[in-house]
């Protein structure tokens, strides 16, 4: 039986898939399985995957159903002690894996390892660092501010910490990584690995443009967080809020220069300024990214994306 369960989920990911799955042949720890779930995709991913010859390798094939049931469609087949996601699109150091599972043996008494994310481009070249936080132990707190893992193909989490809080929310169609991460953090400790071992992929469709569908379920995420913890977590609401509309407003800009998104980042603009509290450096953020919010109203194209 092998010790690591790794799932790939992926659709349409004939460009990636390939070099995906080789990080994880290149993985120092070879004790795993790889069980890559194809969610309906309509490419070459799965004439690419079925060419690979490896007997630690199970495909599943089924209809689209989104990012998390292809998720969990993985974990009902895995038979690994512990399971790790990677998105066929993001790469791993080699001592990812070694590295967090060592990390998880040395503490017992935390089931997810984590480890920090540097951002990388469509040919592979290093585009800039992420957060390159660590905390440690009971990380509720932190993580109900911010999703300091920053993606899905990060942890390395205890198989009966999954079967305890459950799978991905099938709900969910954005923020579904963070939701389970609070979950987790809920009931279990973190330990991190504070060296940059996952290799996030920027490119046109690794952060969805329907910005409006990321903030309402990142408002819902918040308050389910909140409905399971009010004591600990209710006086970091606010600024749990101002960061997530920091986000918001700040990646507006990295979306199609439209009106309607100008008048999104002011609206994200506002309530930031109306979340963070009137310190001088969040008080001069808020003038910039509204000034550029009302050129970009003014300014920008007709366009309108009806996926926005």
């Amino acid at each position: 039986m092998p010790k690591i369960s790794i799932i790939i989920p992926v659709y349409n990911g004939e460009k990636t898939i390939r070099e995906t799955i080789d990080s994880v042949f290149a993985q120092t720890f070879q004790d795993w399985e790889l069980i890559i779930s194809n969610d309906g995709s309509s490419d070459r991913t799965l004439e690419i995957v079925t060419a690979i010859s490896d007997p630690r390798i199970r495909i599943i094939s089924d209809v689209n159903a989104g990012l998390s049931e292809s998720r969990n469609r993985g974990i009902k087949m895995a038979i690994g002690a512990y399971i790790s996601f990677l998105d066929a699109d993001d790469l791993w150091s080699p001592d990812k894996l070694e590295a967090q599972l060592q990390a998880l043996e040395n503490n017992p008494e935390a089931a997810v390892a984590y480890s920090w994310t540097d951002y990388i481009d469509d040919r592979g070249n290093w585009v800039r660092s992420g957060l390159h936080l660590s905390p440690q132990g009971n990380v509720l707190s932190e993580l109900f501010l911010h999703n300091f893992l920053e993606n899905g193909s990060n942890l390395l989490v205890r198989r009966e910490a999954i079967d305890r809080i459950g799978y991905f929310e099938t709900s969910l169609t954005s923020v579904q990584d963070w939701d389970f991460y609070l979950r987790l953090a809920d009931r279990y400790h973190f330990v991190p690995v504070s060296r940059s071992q996952i290799f996030y992929r920027i490119s046109d469709t690794s952060f969805s443009t329907n910005l409006q569908r990321h903030h309402s379920q990142s408002l819902l995420v918040i308050e389910l967080a909140l409905k399971r913890n009010p004591e600990l977590l209710q006086p970091l609401k606010n600024k749990s809020l101002s960061l997530l509309y920091k986000y918001l407003a700040c990646k507006v800009f990295s979306t199609s220069a439209n009106r309607k998104n100008g008048r999104l980042s002011l609206y994200f603009s506002w309530q930031y300024f109306r979340y963070e509290s009137l310190k001088f450096s969040g008080i001069k953020l808020f003038f910039i990214l509204f000034i550029k919010g009302i050129f970009l109203t003014v300014l920008g194209n007709e366009n309108l994306d009806k996926n926005n």
